[in-house]
């Protein structure tokens, strides 16, 4: 069995789901996800330039609207919750966690642990932050010892 360590940071949705849980044929896939929640007031800039260079403007002025930090604990647990069924309902194994400290140091503990075979982040685009490489995938590249897969999430 494959297994994939795999980062999110919103609900899968069901394309998301058939997504990756196609992406290696007929072979069955065992996810473990790691749900990161909303950063801190410190990320609502980087992430009103993302939405309005999506062309998303609405968004970009609502994004001081969302819970942040502590408060997208709760909202980060049901979403990862959410995922899990999913997966599971599409015949995968699926396992998971909230992030609570830095995402790469436990990202590459889970690898590790699991033995996974590949990291896949599916995310919304970032622009300013990829255009940095400061974006969690190009990071776990150095990181991980895995390959590791950048996907873009659906938007429902």
């Amino acid at each position: 069995m494959f297994t994939s360590v795999l980062m999110i940071e919103k609900p899968l949705t069901p394309e998301d789901v058939e997504f990756v849980t196609t992406l290696h044929g007929d072979e069955g896939v065992s996810f473990v996800l790691l749900m990161q929640p909303r950063g801190d007031q410190a990320d609502v800039l980087l992430r009103a330039i993302d939405d309005v260079a999506l062309g998303e403007l609405r968004d970009a002025t609502r994004e001081g609207d969302l819970p942040e930090g502590t408060a997208a604990r709760q909202p980060a647990e049901l979403a990862l919750e959410h995922s899990l069924r999913a997966l599971r309902g599409a015949g995968s194994e699926a396992v998971g966690q909230v992030v609570e400290d830095h995402p790469l140091d436990l990202l590459k503990s889970v690898v590790e642990e699991s033995a996974a075979d590949e990291v896949i982040v599916l995310t919304e685009p970032h622009y300013v932050e990829e255009f940095f490489h400061r974006d969690w995938a190009s990071r776990a590249r150095h990181k991980v010892g895995v390959p590791v897969l950048k996907l873009f999430a659906h938007s429902e």
